[in-house]
């Protein structure tokens, strides 16, 4: 195993060193590789040649890695058919978002190689349908764990593509266990890609706010969703997008609504639905609006009486 961290005040110093570190391990067999940065500079700061030819001398040099965590770096796809070259037998799990030098086609390479690949991270951006085929061919292993990061920094600066809905079911036919996780970091107007068909994913989480016809594509296209996380909505009640989840989102076990609103009937009514399977239900105190059937001291007695448990909602903290 070699993690190494970055995460001192001299940060661009420390990952220039522990590039240093990757490039003197000519004799040791790993299996595990995780560089991870805790603080801003880090490896993206330091010489991108100098990062690509100390990782190519673990790449070529271990022979037997198996899980490797390389988010927020400058690895390249030449780096990653090194990657593949010696360690296509071994690789189970590869985390790598946010690295902006790979291209879809750097990725598939491992994908069409990798056949023993289990777990996959990486930014939407790499995602294809000719990914998501070659990790449903007949001699990859069932995928059990798939993250993707749907970023963006700047309004307008990407055009996000869409996924054939053949290509999803492809993938579940071939790997029907897998989890699907995509977390969205996207402004209101860049959701108009995704969830127009179909969509297995599995856990969801919204870190900006989300509208309310987005998330009423999520109850229609979204069978096999098992958590919900809004972080925020904005000021228009979600009851009938939260009903329809509960309805045809039948695996849901958790969800979480953040700066959102909801009536205290539609919420009663949601819970109603999904009964003792929702195993974590989070919502702000703020979140719900008290109506003519139930007021806030009513609510959590008529909640906690679907879920089987004793259930309050959450507080904002005072201080």
């Amino acid at each position: 195993m070699c993690d190494l961290l970055n995460s001192d005040h001299l940060c661009t110093e420390s990952a220039e060193a522990a590039c240093d570190i990757l490039s003197q391990l000519v004799n040791c067999t790993i299996k595990t590789l995780g560089l991870i940065s805790t603080a801003r500079p880090s490896f993206m700061d330091v010489s991108q040649s100098h990062f690509v030819s100390a990782l190519t001398v673990v790449f070529v040099n271990s022979k037997s890695l198996s899980s490797i965590k390389i988010d927020d770096t400058p690895v390249d796809d030449p780096s990653l058919k090194v990657l593949v070259a010696n360690n296509s037998d071994t690789l189970k799990l590869l985390k790598m978002s946010s690295c902006p030098h790979v291209s879809p086609a750097g990725i598939l390479c491992v994908a069409d190689q990798c056949h023993g690949l289990r777990e996959l991270a990486l930014n939407y951006h790499l995602l294809s349908d000719e990914l998501l085929l070659a990790l449903s061919s007949e001699k990859h292993v069932h995928l059990e764990h798939l993250r993707i990061d749907v970023v963006s920094e700047n309004l307008g600066q990407t055009q996000f593509h869409t996924i054939k809905r053949s290509s999803w079911e492809a993938l579940v036919r071939h790997s029907p266990k897998v989890n699907i996780v995509m977390y969205f970091f996207l402004y209101e107007e860049e959701f108009e890609p995704f969830f127009c068909e179909e969509t297995p994913v599995t856990h969801l989480y919204f870190g900006r706010t989300v509208s309310k016809e987005m998330l009423g594509r999520i109850g229609l296209n979204c069978p096999r969703l098992v958590e919900l996380v809004v972080c925020a909505n904005g000021l228009e009640p979600l009851d009938e997008e939260l009903i329809r989840i509960a309805e045809r989102c039948k695996s849901l076990t958790a969800i979480g609504l953040g700066e959102c609103e909801v009536t205290c009937s539609g919420f009663v009514e949601f819970v109603k639905m999904c009964g003792g399977r929702l195993t974590q239900l989070s919502i702000m105190e703020e979140v719900l609006i008290p109506d003519s059937s139930y007021n806030m001291e009513q609510i959590h007695s008529e909640v906690s009486k679907h879920l089987g448990r004793m259930w309050f909602p959450d507080m904002m903290p005072t201080w």
